[in-house]
């Protein structure tokens, strides 16, 4: 299995991701692709201007890495990638893409959602919240994030 993980501030690509992550494999029946956007809306009330996240390089990249192998032990994967943009993300702008191959979709699917699952709750990235009238705060951890996790145990 080929394992991608980038952290960046720059956009990703998602065709070329997708073109990438077929180039490394011929066996692939399913590429299963998740892109995160940054929300705008969670409080109507109080819309978001922006997102600036920050992360420990190397540590999140390590994090990452043992993600995916749990992954990788439960599934049949061909190929797995990660990439998280950290920095200043705009509402609407994509903050996340988690890609999955395997021979068969069913695969594909349950780990996509597993590694996103586990990035939620287990890679160290601090997000905080920029609002439109000026407000800020650091985002706590969702429960609902912890919960999907845990419904993987």
């Amino acid at each position: 299995m080929h394992t991608r993980i980038v952290i960046q501030t720059e956009e990703f690509n998602l065709a070329e991701e997708i073109s990438q992550a077929q180039s490394y494999a011929d066996d692939i029946g399913a590429l299963v692709s998740f892109v995160g956007l940054v929300r705008g809306n969670d409080q109507p009330q109080n819309p978001l201007s922006h997102l600036h996240l920050t992360h420990m390089p190397i540590v999140t990249e390590h994090e990452i890495s043992k993600i995916i192998t749990q992954a990788a032990q439960r599934w049949s994967l061909t190929y797995a990638c990660v990439i998280h943009r950290v920095g200043e993300l705009a509402v609407g702008a994509p903050i996340v893409l988690v890609l999955t191959a395997s021979s068969h979709r069913h695969e594909a699917y349950l780990a996509n959602r597993f590694i996103m699952d586990f990035l939620k709750t287990e890679a160290p990235f601090w997000k905080k919240e920029y609002y439109i009238n000026g407000e800020q705060r650091w985002v706590d951890m969702k429960q609902s994030d912890q919960q999907h996790t845990l419904s993987w145990q």
